[in-house]
């Protein structure tokens, strides 16, 4: 590379969550700031440099027919591109709409549906470019968005825990929500949070997505034996990581 290299970051279907993460960096974005060109952020700046860029950063699922063009687009002008957040991993909550027709829910929300332009499906950013690493979370850690742009820096692959949230348990020294009965989808979610939910006795809610080897059908047959039905095991499922496949076939796996 010569000079510093660019950085954009683009939004598309979010509630702008994961961008946020980024500049809550605060110190650590300084450092970022100092060691790449951020030339594309509309969060943090009505600058914009023109493209291609080195590194682009994307949040939001796709769910309209502009931004399935788009992200053609924004793959076209990027050397490297890493996905971040549930939506843009996963669709997000929007993926919700995946499971129905969306058709009835826009009928029921607005005064004119026809003049509504949008998709039947809520799908991430890997449905539609080929992308070259996927930061998962609901909303991002900060520090491990740092260590994806330091890696990117550094030419190589970066250093984000793929174990589960069970073991960030441990690290906190917090017992088992579920030997004590409560459900968690702790043993199946990629680690990322501190394991802030069962920390105050409440079971995890899969923020940061299925990790890497997930056992679904493990965990759910515990579930039951805690005395929870497939409502509430699709209920579980079926939220900010709705349509992550593991997460989407083991919930379909419990529909009446």
């Amino acid at each position: 590379m010569t000079g510093r290299p660019k950085l954009a970051v683009w939004k598309f279907a979010s509630c702008d969550g994961c961008q946020l993460s980024l500049l809550d960096c605060e110190d650590e974005l300084l450092a970022v700031a100092g060691a790449v060109e951020i030339a594309n952020f509309p969060e943090a700046s009505s600058a914009i440099v023109e493209g291609p860029y080195d590194l682009s950063l994307v949040e939001g699922s796709i769910t309209t027919p502009h931004d399935a063009e788009r992200i053609l687009a924004v793959r076209k002008q990027s050397k490297f591109l890493v996905t971040i957040g549930a939506c843009a991993t996963a669709g997000g909550i929007q993926a919700l709409r995946n499971f129905a027709d969306v058709k009835d829910f826009v009928a029921a929300v607005y005064a004119s549906p026809q003049y509504i332009d949008t998709l039947a499906t809520s799908t991430p950013i890997s449905a539609h470019i080929p992308v070259d690493y996927e930061l998962h979370g609901c909303p991002i850690n900060k520090a491990q968005l740092v260590e994806v742009i330091s890696a990117f820096l550094a030419g190589r692959k970066p250093a984000v825990p793929a174990h589960s949230v069970c073991i960030e348990c441990k690290q906190r020294g917090s017992v088992c929500v579920m030997v004590q009965g409560t459900p968690c989808l702790g043993p199946v979610t990629h680690a990322g949070c501190g394991a802030i939910c069962p920390a105050y006795r409440r079971g995890c809610y899969g923020c940061f997505g299925p990790m890497e080897t997930p056992n679904m059908p493990a965990l759910t047959r515990e579930w039951r034996k805690l005395g929870a039905d497939g409502r509430d095991i699709r209920r579980a499922l079926r939220s900010f990581n709705a349509w992550a496949e593991p997460f989407r076939k083991e919930s379909a796996a419990h529909d009446d």
